[in-house]
């Protein structure tokens, strides 16, 4: 199915940066060897996670800790069989410039809520707080997806082969 997923936001220091660590602790526990990364449409190249993302997402026992950002390239992105944005606009902006990678692009909370996941950079402890809370919602629903769509995967018992 899926070998790489591409993880995108803006400044890829708060919601990729976090988003690919969510998804690949996901996929590690349903048995799924698929390499995650990130990179940001507007990235703050060569910076380390932000500050607060950082602390809350080890308050959750997930560490941010070695993150490097580094920018979107269609280069990049060629190399990932799935891309996974954090709002519709990054998938516009990727449409507009590499409209040859529009099939591999859908959205991060695309099994939850779907609307988009907001901005924390600059925002308040409790709006980060809350924007991981929704990475970690749509981190397992995708791995949860991708391990049902995989054969030789153990499924969850409650839910139908």
């Amino acid at each position: 199915m899926f070998d790489s997923i591409l993880v995108v936001c803006v400044g890829n220091i708060c919601r990729s940066a976090a988003g690919e660590r969510l998804l690949a602790k996901a996929l590690q526990q349903r048995g799924l060897s698929i390499k995650v990364s990130s990179a940001g449409i507007g990235a703050l190249v060569g910076h380390p996670a932000d500050d607060m993302a950082s602390d809350v997402a080890a308050a959750n026992g997930v560490s941010l800790d070695g993150h490097v950002a580094r920018a979107f390239s269609s280069e990049l992105a060629r190399s990932h069989d799935l891309i996974l944005v954090m709002e519709p606009g990054h998938k516009d902006a990727i449409r507009r410039n590499a409209p040859e990678l529009s099939g591999r692009v859908m959205a991060f909370d695309l099994w939850t809520k779907g609307n988009g996941i907001p901005d924390p950079y600059r925002k308040s402890r409790e709006f980060h707080e809350h924007v991981f809370d929704d990475l970690h919602s749509a981190a397992e629903a995708w791995a949860q997806y991708l391990a049902d769509k995989s054969p030789g995967v153990q499924r969850h018992k409650d839910r139908p082969e």
